[in-house]
């Protein structure tokens, strides 16, 4: 059955790139949008996620009665929460608009994908903050969810994008939102240094620096608050040879963070690049959740 769970995997991941959505976002993206607009509180969100971790694990006991069903059921789940297509189109009309100069667009498309306040942000701290969400967004939505569905299947899919998407509706403040939080950065430990070292990997794919992303990963992101917070954007720096991190004004306040690189400043150029590499980042997680699949069920054996 392992081998069935690989095989989904790699068919979802397959039908993310090719495919992509029939609209902006994907069923398990649109219901979490949908929780936050209706101002959903802590309990209610956290009761939706428990919800759709559940419906995967009555998934996959359904899939368990044939290699068929369950490579199926698997390839559904993997189109279902991945967001490869979604960031790589977004990345792309951030880069068309930085290098076009239409601020204005740049700015309304990256308030859609993180949380930091755009309004005064040039074309510098645009490139840069685009290249940082985008590695971030490849470590949370790509490679976080095909760890896990590798690991346990369905709900393993389904509770590593259900937490980083409703993880903003739970609130700021509480035990409840402490408790998401905590689950979310236990989650993504093991993915977010998965996504980095496979961006060593990939960077002389896109003609960047294996050996430079390295050194950007374990000198600098060491000093970023959070267990997990950037490594990946660490990585893509290194590889693309360029500057991150440093004064990030949020919506909740000023974040002084570490600097991220040695490079020079960024800029549309290299937004497209970060797609590029997000791409083949994207690629390696889904053959690597392919074979973590197979040899997790040999072991278990």
């Amino acid at each position: 059955m392992t081998a069935a769970r690989a095989v989904g995997l790699l068919l979802g991941a397959a039908a993310d790139g090719v495919i992509g959505s029939p609209g902006r976002r994907r069923p398990v993206a649109r219901l979490a949008a949908s929780a936050r607009r209706s101002g959903a509180g802590p309990a209610c969100v956290t009761g939706l996620a428990a919800g759709l971790v559940v419906a995967g694990v009555l998934a996959e006991r359904a899939g368990r009665r044939g290699p068929v069903l369950q490579a199926l059921g698997t390839a559904t789940a993997t189109w279902a929460v991945l967001g490869g297509a979604g960031l790589a189109a977004n990345g792309a009309s951030l880069a068309r608009d930085l290098e076009e100069g239409r601020l204005d667009e740049a700015r309304e498309t990256l308030g859609g994908l993180d949380p930091r306040r755009t309004g005064k942000l040039d074309v510098i701290g645009l490139s840069r903050a685009s290249v940082e969400t985008v590695a971030q967004r490849t470590a949370d939505d790509m490679v976080a969810p095909l760890v896990w569905g590798a690991l346990a299947g369905m709900p393993g899919l389904l509770a590593a994008r259900v937490l980083s998407l409703l993880r903003p509706a739970a609130g700021q403040r509480g035990p409840l939102t402490w408790l998401v939080a905590r689950l979310d950065e236990l989650i993504h430990l093991v993915p977010t240094r998965v996504a980095a070292a496979l961006t060593v990997v990939a960077a002389p794919v896109v003609g960047g620096s294996a050996k430079g992303s390295w050194r950007a990963w374990r000198r600098d992101s060491p000093a970023h608050p959070g267990p997990n917070a950037g490594r990946a954007e660490a990585a893509f720096a290194g590889a693309l040879e360029i500057r991150l991190g440093g004064r990030t004004v949020y919506r909740h306040g000023v974040a002084d963070l570490p600097v991220l690189g040695d490079g020079r400043n960024p800029d549309a150029g290299h937004v497209t690049r970060a797609v590029e590499l997000s791409r083949v980042v994207g690629w390696l997680a889904a053959a690597g959740a392919a074979v973590l699949a197979v040899l997790t069920g040999l072991r278990r054996r």
